[in-house]
């Protein structure tokens, strides 16, 4: 809910923003500098004017700034990824859970058991007995 919010007000800094900055002059931008004078840049001093404009354009990065890093603190606190290996573990589990005990044979193997006799078990094997 908090995530929602602080997104929104951060989406209407960003566009505040975007339009305080398409508002402002350029530095060069007054009358004398289009004649090629370079008194426009002087006329305020070194540091020019600091206007409203200016002002609030750089209280609004500053929210900006705030809003984006309190983003990813909450975005990074949403979700905490498990890694692969806990997760497959998890899979495995409870894969090994749900299959049915194996028959005791006394000797391990990976071949399954069957109940079909060997032929060595049958009498006369594959020989037919004449009787």
């Amino acid at each position: 809910m908090l995530y929602n919010i602080i997104l929104v007000i951060h989406v209407l800094i960003a566009t505040g923003l975007i339009a305080l900055v398409l508002l402002q002059q350029g530095k060069g931008a007054d009358a004398g500098a289009a004649f090629g004078g370079g008194a426009s840049g002087t006329v305020f001093g070194s540091q020019g004017s600091a206007s409203f404009l200016t002002r609030t354009t750089a209280v609004l990065a500053t929210l900006f700034f705030v809003t984006s890093l309190t983003l990813f603190t909450l975005a990074s606190n949403l979700s905490k990824p498990e890694s692969v290996v806990d997760s497959h573990a998890g899979q495995v589990n409870e894969t090994e859970q749900s299959l049915p005990p194996a028959p005791e044979t006394g000797v391990p193997s990976d071949v399954p058991a069957t109940d079909v006799p060997a032929s060595n078990d049958v009498p006369g094997g594959d020989v037919p007995v004449s009787q």
